[in-house]
């Protein structure tokens, strides 16, 4: 089926699904297939829970007439979502799209960029982290009339990925957080995850109008100035921001700028540039900085991410959702920042690090033994490897550690927890 009569089907359903358990009445399902399972074995299925049409693969028997077949049904979902970026307009303008990309903060800026935006505009932004191959294309497709304006986050562990999502949401902007060591398995080196999250920079360079940058990350400000691009700057150093000190009492970021006081409900210094960023985005298209102060403030974290809780026993700084060398060095330096006698760290394995994984969880252990901390807990066969004979307390799982808590109680401590998603370290806050 030509891409036009599909886009007419799509105009006319409730829109698109990819999980035959949420169909609704009239959506349009497409039959991906991934490692473990195969959407063409449930497309019927799909049809006979509401769905208008499927879109299938060309192998698929089934000659019902509400199935659509395509050589490859990933690549005809990109294709729609495409032409249908190209038809958005606000009041007969193309609509405007923010790309954002980076290493660690993605999801968090590109939350507080959409609470700084609704300051003033109808915002359409990527849910949680639909951040890959699959969520960039819903994440348009979700884009309607009464979108303003849109940010649109995208993932990158593999060198392309970035080169096949930015025709897919073709921003007009774009933000990369920042570009440190995250998926080297895939990537190769430092060097690769530069050129990959560079494709942003070279997509907006040949297509787009400007990048909002932190002027202090001289790593950005090279790869930006290289391609020639127009830049909207932002950072602590370049704004002269005073960012406060975190402690029992007050563990939540808290800045000044430009005479403002800022207190955020997140935790870790480390999201003073995310939450600048934001407020850059938003000046630029017109929100005073009083209203996004304020959007910024009113932002609650959740997911594991950023987040402080206080519970009857500790404070925690949850930041369990994800690691790598990068996101765990500002943990930890912000960690070590804070003022508290009795701070205890839990953390989890990094994964896909490659060859540089005993390297980089030696690191932190080296880091961790020179931190004033009360206790140390280790969860995962590479912090394992490498932190015999530091005293620190090692568990092969996130239920090991569970379970020892259980027994061994932590009470009346400061807690940062985070590890990579795979080890589940979400598991152990219950407990705390």
């Amino acid at each position: 089926m030509e891409i036009e009569k599909l886009y007419d089907l799509f105009l006319a359903s409730t829109g698109v699904n990819t999980d035959t358990r949420t169909i609704r009445n009239g959506q349009i399902f497409f039959a991906l297939k991934g490692e473990n399972f195969d959407g063409n074995d449930y497309a019927l299925q799909a049809l006979e829970n509401g769905a208008s049409y499927a879109v299938v693969n060309e192998s698929v028997s089934s000659e019902d007439q509400r199935l659509i077949k395509v050589p490859d049904t990933l690549r005809t979902l990109k294709e729609l979502a495409a032409f249908h970026r190209n038809r958005l307009t606000v009041d007969g303008e193309r609509l405007t799209v923010i790309g954002l990309t980076g290493t660690n903060g993605k999801t968090t800026t590109k939350e507080l960029i959409r609470e700084v935006l609704s300051a003033k505009f109808r915002v359409s932004a990527t849910e949680g982290n639909l951040n890959n191959d699959i969520g960039v294309p819903l994440t348009v497709l979700k884009m309607d009339a009464s979108t303003e304006i849109a940010v649109v986050e995208m993932g990158a562990s593999h060198p392309d990925d970035i080169s096949a999502l930015t025709p897919v949401s073709q921003p007009d902007f774009g933000l990369i957080t920042n570009v440190g060591k995250a998926h080297l398995l895939g990537f190769g080196s430092f060097e690769g995850v530069k050129q990959a999250k560079g494709r942003l920079y070279d997509y907006i360079a040949g297509n787009g109008k400007a990048v909002f940058i932190n002027a202090d990350d001289p790593v950005l400000m090279g790869m930006a100035r290289s391609r020639g691009l127009s830049l909207i700057p932002y950072g602590v150093d370049y704004q002269d921001v005073i960012v406060h000190p975190s402690s029992a009492d007050e563990p939540l970021l808290r800045f000044e700028l430009e005479g403002h006081t800022v207190q955020t409900r997140l935790a870790g210094t480390y999201n003073v540039t995310n939450a600048l960023a934001a407020i850059a985005v938003g000046r630029y298209f017109g929100v005073s900085l009083e209203d996004a102060i304020a959007a910024i403030e009113a932002y609650t974290p959740s997911n594991n991410r950023s987040q402080m809780v206080r519970t009857e026993h500790n404070v925690l700084i949850e930041d369990a959702y994800n690691a790598n060398p990068s996101s765990m060095a500002a943990a930890l330096d912000n960690f070590n920042l804070a003022q508290d006698p009795h701070k205890v760290v839990m953390l989890g394995d990094m994964r896909e690090l490659g060859e540089e994984s005993g390297k980089e969880h030696q690191g932190v252990v080296e880091r961790l033994s020179g931190m004033d901390l009360e206790q140390v807990y280790l969860v995962g066969e590479e912090f394992s490897k490498v932190a015999e004979g530091t005293g620190f307390h090692c568990f092969p799982d996130s239920d090991a550690l569970a379970a020892w808590i259980k027994e061994h109680p932590v009470e009346g401590c400061m807690i940062l927890v985070k590890g990579s998603r795979g080890i589940r370290m979400e598991k152990v806050i219950p407990l705390l």
